[in-house]
């Protein structure tokens, strides 16, 4: 049986994919075998023995100690792609927000609260109409800096708006390529990309390499007046500069769906509540999809969308053992354990090894049931983490 713990609310068509017969799900439940989150910050405290999973249902993994996790060969699981969707249309209408005085517009109507002759009415909004007057997007170009799956999708949205869409990636995926329009213009660099946009919309994962890169001197790449949309993660850019930005006319709007104190109220400054993903459907794709790569790993110990383990699957042949090992990612491990092997005559049917940064993965299909002393055996070699038996 095995035990997963849920951390906020997952939707229950995830949920709906664990076999009752095997699985207990709960938010009670302790020592488990995998934890599925949203928001809830996760510890180090939290990875008891027994945990080998945990299953963020979205794609930022910020609440979740990665490294520390690694380090205990836990695999971070994400679902890349699953609110995709979701954020998009929230950029689309970022991008309608930031041309046609629409909330300045309804904050003028409510105003008129109370006025019953409708002539007149009719009369004040006619007039007061021309204060709200916007521009089309429709041959503004759009610049989108990071083009996975959300940024390629904004970046089809601009095209199909008439937009010229131009953009940069500097780990463009050979898969995210292949779904990338080729009216998207590559860009070089940011500094490029900045200084040929009109509106700027950020797609990036908040790593220690983009934290705070829209800063004092990449916004001085920006033309004057650009506008800058943030539906990727809050700590992408430095505060203190937006707001000296918005002041100095270098940016004429900041649209961010991550409020920070400073910006709220400020002028030019559009703020919403972390909506990006929250749609049902949004929710439903990512526990689902989460779910799902759980599920294969914990019964077969196949890796799809981890964060921090390399992707690694191989389909069972309906015979034999299966060993699956975590080590760190140094000469001569692999070799040791086939030599545990050979010596015990086990036949290797088939085997996978990859490595990603300093942590390999190994999953070693066996003819011969693997016994306690094989595992230990296997346990004791120096750099080695984890191993898992699947019958």
């Amino acid at each position: 049986m095995y035990k997963i713990r849920t951390l906020n609310n997952i939707s229950e068509k995830g949920l709906e994919k664990f076999p009752h017969k095997d699985y207990e799900v709960g938010p009670d439940i302790s020592d488990p075998d995998a934890i599925l989150v949203r928001s809830h910050q996760l510890s180090v405290e939290d990875a008891t023995p027994s945990l080998r999973a945990v299953g963020r249902a979205g794609a930022g993994v910020n609440n979740i100690p990665v490294s520390d996790y690694t380090d205990k060969g836990i695999v971070v699981f994400n679902t890349p792609g699953a609110n995709a969707n979701a954020v998009k249309e929230l950029v689309m209408a970022g991008l309608l927000l930031s041309c046609r005085g629409i909330i300045q517009g309804i904050e003028y109507v409510d105003s008129l609260r109370g006025q019953e002759d409708e002539s007149e009415l009719n009369r004040l909004v006619e007039a007061s109409k021309k204060r709200y007057k916007g521009s089309e997007l429709k041959g503004k170009t759009l610049g989108v800096l990071g083009l996975g799956a959300i940024g390629s999708m904004v970046a089809e949205m601009g095209l199909q708006m008439e937009m010229q869409v131009q953009g940069y990636d500097s780990a463009l995926s050979v898969e995210a390529a292949w779904r990338l329009s080729r009216r998207v213009k590559k860009m070089d660099d940011v500094q490029a990309l900045f200084s040929r946009s009109d509106i700027i919309s950020l797609h990036v994962p908040a790593l220690d390499s983009t934290r705070g890169m829209i800063n004092e001197e990449t916004l001085g790449y920006f033309k004057d007046g650009a506008v800058l949309l943030n539906f990727a993660r809050g700590e992408l850019v430095d505060t203190d500069a937006i707001a000296d930005a918005l002041d100095s006319g270098k940016l004429s709007q900041y649209i961010s769906d991550f409020p920070v104190p400073g910006l709220i109220g400020k002028p030019g400054v559009v703020s919403t509540p972390h909506l990006g993903a929250s749609t049902a459907e949004a929710e439903e794709n990512c526990a689902m999809m989460v779910a799902d790569q759980i599920i294969d790993f914990l019964e077969n110990g196949n890796i799809r969308n981890s964060v921090n383990f390399p992707s690694l699957e191989m389909d069972r042949n309906g015979s034999g053992f299966r060993l699956a090992l975590a080590n760190k990612n140094v000469p001569r491990i692999l070799g040791s354990v086939l030599s545990i092997l050979a010596d015990r005559n086990i036949n290797v049917i088939d085997m996978l090894n990859k490595s990603r940064d300093d942590i390999a993965y190994n999953i070693i299909d066996i003819e011969t049931r693997p016994t306690g002393d094989l595992v230990q055996d296997i346990l004791d070699i120096e750099g080695v983490i984890n191993v898992r038996v699947f019958d």
